[in-house]
């Protein structure tokens, strides 16, 4: 497990992002708090110099259970609560939602939850399940942000295209009336909708996309280009990054029924950037990698985009 995750857990089968604790079903909300770690609170304290003059203007963010500094915020800096997080998700979500992964990373400056949605979709003959993931700082670095990310079932793929007519992220500053923008983030709900229709569209385009195996290869080098400057062991680790992707391509078992088209190779680019180990496993890869469920990740997407330009 990555050092800079703190306390995390998972369900039943270890997820992509190779994160956390099994745990054998999926909780709820009270349970999911206690099992993530994140049963605690931030308080703000006041900063005073060492001769004890105020810092005026600005709070320590401390957790409640060790008094650890999260954080030196601003007076205007909102908190939100590890628990109203989970609250605020089972309102979103309704009665009988379950958590798949939640956690603590870098010493509790930032939370995450991730739920899975009620709805499946049977996109291009494949079953896809959308999650919602929701992310928090206490260090005053970053927003709250809610999103949704589909996960193809069969492989355990992320497939959170960037698609130019459907948001897919919802995020808000620490700053005003939390209470209301938080209720505004209810309209993820909605983006999951209009994000899920058009994946469907997109997915059914790439379907009708037909390329060739030489095609296949051209766009391997264009994801993976063998630059001059390049040193001999940088070439060499481009060439594995490329034999990866060609296997993940033409031997994958789930893609051999899928014909040889854009859809495939969409697949196989989401199979290597959602599973592929790097070529040098830095002690926070799998965080970044569980990171990229939030933002996107821009292999897939310029593989998409590569594949639609043709």
């Amino acid at each position: 497990m990555a050092t800079n995750v703190e306390t995390m857990f998972y369900t039943r089968e270890k997820p992509w992002h190779g994160l956390g604790t099994m745990v054998e079903s999926s909780p709820s909300s009270v349970q999911a708090l206690s099992l993530a770690g994140l049963d605690w609170k931030v308080e703000q304290h006041p900063i005073f110099t060492d001769s004890g003059i105020p810092l005026e203007g600005y709070w320590a963010n401390v957790r409640n259970t060790d008094q650890k500094v999260l954080g030196v915020v601003s007076d205007k800096y909102k908190v939100v609560q590890n628990e109203d997080a989970f609250a605020f998700t089972d309102t979103l979500l309704g009665e009988g939602v379950t958590y798949e992964t939640a956690g603590s990373l870098q010493d509790g400056r930032k939370v995450w939850l991730l739920a899975k949605l009620p709805q499946r979709y049977i996109i291009s003959g494949d079953e896809i399940t959308p999650y919602m993931v929701f992310s928090n700082s206490h260090d005053g670095s970053g927003a709250i942000k809610v999103a949704m990310t589909p996960i193809r079932v069969v492989c355990n793929n992320t497939l959170n295209l960037a698609l130019e007519k459907a948001k897919r992220i919802w995020a808000t500053t620490h700053t005003g009336n939390l209470s209301g923008k938080m209720q505004d983030a209810r309209q993820t709900l909605l983006y999951a909708d209009n994000y899920m229709a058009e994946l469907g569209k997109a997915f059914e385009r790439l379907t009708r996309i037909k390329i060739s195996d030489r095609q296949v290869l051209d766009y391997i080098n264009c994801l993976f280009p063998e630059e001059h400057e390049l040193s001999d062991q940088q070439k060499k680790n481009v060439v594995r990054m490329k034999e990866d992707l060609k296997h993940r391509y033409f031997d994958a078992p789930d893609l051999k029924e899928v014909g040889k088209n854009g859809y495939r190779f969409v697949n196989a680019v989401s199979d290597f950037a959602t599973h592929a180990k790097p070529l040098r496993e830095t002690k926070n890869y799998r965080e970044n990698l569980f990171g990229r469920t939030m933002e996107g990740n821009t292999l897939i997407d310029r593989a998409y985009d590569m594949v639609c330009a043709a």
